[in-house]
């Protein structure tokens, strides 16, 4: 197996392989997601457009379809306003992506015209994910424009989002696109290494952890966001959150550092430095995968231990195993499900909450009285719910 190093060029009829994790980049017909930060595309204000000529030369001849979920837009947009620091109000992180956005999308534009590659601007925002219908349409879009060999720029829409209605950072945002798409393999390119068993900058012996072959509660404990950079706003809890959400689809996710001024994958392959997160054996349907990747929760249901042992076994959220109902909501909202000892998945409840509340601990036969009507079965259907573990 050939693998480029450093000092080596690229070779145009070699694959683009990661030896050390038995990962090809040029390897099948599903789409290959790249997240990029905004720290590897701007330095002291300028577009690195160099780094992202190299990007595109290592990924032009990759047979199966290549998607890029960039971040820069504000990064970019913050000279043209005055701003020395990352914008500190709403209004002006929303006015320097106005600006950066259109910035972002004419050099990606021009880098990939260099290869004979057209690219085409997707902007996003977490309820265009969350509705599932708008979800459905935003896949269909993507698709057909992966099917003409297009590469989607995709990032968040943040000149509408707010804080209520952001995915949060652009990890997140690539790993519901990888989950959308049904990515082979999603590839986190960052500032740092990949994750760490202690904050390398104040631990002289931290490891690196090259596998993880299931993110647990143990794993997500690592998570220092200590470390930041300029303009990014995802830290590593982000990072093992996106992790989560593509594994859980299927889709393996490489965490690894972009920002050698060479080839951007030029630093793994020299060092094979990154961490690898194994995807699951056992795949949700794309339904649950949809319901997994969920962010936005109007409430809460506690669920008492015979209920979550029954969840565990494939069945629905029935009332008799509902104890208290946490939050305001309306029927269909999505709600967290937790345990005595914390949250064990999430679901789109059947009742709204003043319904739900009336029925807590109370077997169907009773929600007659208790609602003045048949009641419309379980708090949440088994297909509406899905288990995080």
């Amino acid at each position: 197996m050939n693998v480029r190093r450093l000092n080596q060029p690229y070779i145009d009829d070699k694959p683009l392989q990661f030896e050390a994790s038995k990962i090809s980049i040029r390897s099948g017909r599903q789409p290959l997601v790249v997240k990029i930060g905004s720290s590897l595309l701007v330095k002291d204000n300028l577009a690195r457009i160099e780094w992202m000529h190299q990007l595109a030369v290592a990924l032009r001849h990759r047979p199966g379809p290549v998607l890029l979920v960039s971040s820069g837009a504000i990064a970019l947009g913050r000279a043209a306003l005055g701003l020395e620091k990352r914008p500190q109000t709403l209004a002006e992180a929303q006015a320097a992506a106005a600006v950066g956005q259109i910035r972002l999308a004419q050099l990606w534009s021009e880098v990939w015209a260099k290869q004979q590659r057209a690219t085409a601007q997707v902007l996003l925002t977490l309820g265009d994910l969350e509705d599932r219908g708008r979800y459905l349409n935003a896949r269909n879009t993507i698709k057909t424009l992966l099917k003409q060999n297009i590469i989607p720029i995709v990032n968040e829409n943040d000149t509408v989002a707010t804080g209520e209605i952001r995915f949060g950072d652009n990890d997140r945002l690539a790993a519901r696109v990888a989950q959308l798409t049904r990515a082979e393999l999603l590839v986190l390119l960052s500032d740092v290494d990949g994750l760490f068993d202690a904050n390398p900058e104040t631990s002289g012996d931290a490891r690196l952890l090259t596998e993880v072959p299931v993110i647990d509660a143990s794993v997500e404990a690592l998570a220092d966001d200590t470390q930041s950079t300029a303009f990014g706003t995802g830290g590593m809890r982000s990072k093992l959150a996106a992790a989560r959400i593509a594994t859980a689809a299927g889709c393996p996710v490489l965490l690894t550092n972009g920002s050698a001024d060479a080839e951007p994958f030029a630093r793994y392959f020299a060092s094979a430095k990154g961490t690898r997160f194994a995807a699951a054996e056992k795949p949700l349907i794309l339904r649950k995968q949809w319901l997994r990747g969920l962010q936005k929760q109007a409430g809460i249901l506690h669920l008492d231990a015979g209920a979550c042992a029954a969840l565990g076994r494939g069945s629905s959220l029935l009332a008799a195993g509902l104890h208290h109902v946490e939050g305001e909501f309306e029927r269909g909202a999505l709600v967290g499900l937790h345990s005595a000892d914390g949250a064990i998945g999430q679901g789109l409840c059947g009742y709204a909450s003043d319904e739900a509340r009336k029925l807590i601990g109370l077997k169907s036969d009773q929600y007659q009285v208790a609602l003045g009507y048949g009641g419309r079965g379980a708090i949440v259907h088994r297909d509406d719910l899905v288990l995080f573990d």
